[in-house]
């Protein structure tokens, strides 16, 4: 089983030690704990991927704050917000901020586990999606600026022609480009390219 990393991070060292025991149960988890915000942000560069349990009502840096810090990390981590101050404002406030859930302590063991399991489905999820487009962008990074004209104009469902017409070029040379950056995406239709364009940003969906 594959192992995953959870952050604690909270000021309470009596609430860290209570969440690290509990999650210390769980084979597939390796638990790190912070007293602050700083504390994690400091390191934060060489974490493994995971999910934060971030508590809300910290000095200095609280928890919105870091989520308002990681917000532009690229889905690595997704974050658990936990506060004794079941304030809605603070909730509404942290599921704009990108939070996954949201619990009161002190937290049921039960609904935590399950919680951290959802967040990490999502985290998964998100990882996923982002090893596909960045495979995508290096592939279409390997096309030249002619063979993605080329690649542009098929989206559009032009014509060889017309894509010609556009480009300044003859028929023939769009096939050409046509079959080597069919080649370099490793697809065989144009149904795949259009998959694989819109994956690397390529098209903006509109």
């Amino acid at each position: 089983m594959a192992t995953r990393s959870i952050y604690i991070v909270d000021d309470d060292q009596s609430v860290r030690a209570g969440l690290q025991s509990l999650l210390a149960t769980q084979p597939s988890l390796m638990v790190f704990t912070f007293r602050s915000g700083e504390d994690f942000m400091a390191q934060i560069d060489e974490l493994e991927p995971g999910c934060i349990l971030l508590d809300y009502n910290m000095p200095g840096m609280n928890g919105l704050d870091v989520l308002e810090a990681i917000a532009d990390l690229p889905s690595r981590f997704g974050a658990i917000i936990l506060t004794g101050q079941g304030a809605i404002s603070v909730a509404v406030r942290a599921w704009k901020l990108g939070a996954l859930d949201f619990l009161e302590k002190p937290c049921d063991p039960g609904l935590l586990l399950q919680a951290v399991e959802g967040a990490f489905k999502i985290i998964e999820q998100d990882q996923q999606k982002a090893s596909v487009a960045e495979r995508a962008r290096k592939s279409v990074d390997s096309l030249t600026q002619r063979e993605q004209d080329v690649l542009l104009g098929l989206i559009e469902g032009r014509a060889n022609k017309l894509i010609a017409y556009d480009l300044d070029i003859s028929p023939r040379t769009v096939e050409i480009h046509r079959a080597k950056l069919m080649t370099k995406l490793g697809v065989r239709s144009l149904s795949e390219a259009l998959r694989i364009a819109f994956a690397a940003g390529l098209v903006p969906i509109e």
